[in-house]
């Protein structure tokens, strides 16, 4: 049985911030609240707007903001996305070793999709997981427990990600949880979260992910 790996998305793959940070923007201007500081909106990078949008607008307009949120970002938020140097020809070599390679991402699945085959990284996964519109699966733990489901047979698996939700869910999940510090989240966070092992670049990821 082959090695499953999973990556996310946000803070791994590709640089969201523009595109994410722009549209929590235009949400809350259409909403009328102020803008929060660049350092807040760093920190939204990675966990559901489920969770980060209750925080800015309160419980009763979270649904609000989030329509608003991805009426800009389907528009061309999406496209606001800049892949990581090196990612391609990391995502090749881990292919090329034989594992198996899955998206897991707090994203909605079909925005994830659209942003995986764009950036011309799809032919490497053998299938993007991520959360429904309405909110269902997004968080990580929830998230992996039905990827596994959904592909049981496999000898290892291994969860990348750039925030302590991604490791989290790993552990949860009885997945080696590997870090990435070149996203979004510290190595402190990462460390804290149970992080095996973090990559500073794409180009150390080959060979962490073959430590199994």
């Amino acid at each position: 049985m082959p090695t499953h790996v999973y990556f996310d998305l946000d803070g791994t793959l590709t640089d969201p911030f523009e595109g994410i940070t722009k549209c929590i923007l235009y949400a809350l201007d259409k909403l009328g609240f102020p803008h929060p500081s660049d350092e807040y909106l760093y920190s939204c990078i990675g966990p559901p707007l489920y969770d980060t949008f209750p925080e800015m607008v309160g419980e009763a307009l979270t649904l609000k903001a989030i329509d608003l949120y991805r009426e800009r970002f389907d528009d061309i938020g999406w496209l606001e996305n800049k892949p990581y140097d090196g990612i391609h020809d990391a995502l090749a070599t881990v292919a090329n070793s034989g594992c198996v390679m899955f998206v897991a991402t707090s994203k909605p699945r079909i925005a994830a999709g659209r942003i995986v085959e764009h950036f011309e990284m799809g032919q490497y996964f053998e299938r993007v997981f991520g959360c429904e519109l309405d909110g269902t699966r997004a968080n990580k733990v929830d998230l992996l427990k039905y990827a596994i489901g959904e592909n049981p047979h496999a000898s290892s698996r291994t969860m990348i990600g750039d925030r302590k939700h991604d490791l989290i869910g790993a552990t949860a999940n009885d997945i080696r949880p590997i870090g990435v510090s070149y996203g979004y989240g510290s190595s402190d966070e990462l460390n804290t979260a149970g992080a095996t092992a973090i990559a500073h670049s794409p180009a150390e990821l080959p060979a962490i992910i073959a430590r199994d």
